[in-house]
């Protein structure tokens, strides 16, 4: 999806680094048990939406004792990993990936997303054309 088209549909969208991932036991909307990773982001920058200096962001998959849960859309996210989250919010308010995998973009040292030609100055653009 373009990233315009994502940053459109995102109620916020932040660029940080993960300090801290913590694994718990949810239950999603469909009455699924699964394991979510609650991934605590300190806030750089904020591209869109209220600015806030940390943010709880909730991502299925994880790991909790010897039981880990691998999503295939969803790459897992550890702490000290810059990225660029695009979110929105669930009906309990919590704060998840919009898109889901295309909500969480990793960022390299150069901030190029991992993987691609893309950098952070283009997203940055296209976000502020959706302000």
């Amino acid at each position: 999806m373009p990233l315009a088209d994502r940053a459109r549909g995102s109620e916020r969208v932040v660029v940080g680094r993960v300090t801290a991932v913590n694994s718990e036991w949810r239950t999603n909307e469909f009455g699924d048990r699964l394991i979510v990773s609650i991934v605590r982001v300190a806030v750089d920058e904020t591209l869109k939406g209220p600015a806030q200096a940390d943010i709880a962001v909730e991502v299925e998959g994880g790991t909790i004792g010897d039981l880990t849960l691998h999503v295939s859309d969803q790459e897992p996210m550890a702490r000290g990993d810059r990225a660029v989250f695009y979110l929105k919010r669930t009906a309990r308010g919590a704060f998840v990936p919009h898109l889901r995998g295309q909500g969480l973009l990793k960022l390299d040292g150069s901030d190029r997303v991992r993987g691609s030609s893309v950098r952070l100055s283009d997203i940055r653009r296209a976000a502020a054309q959706v302000r």
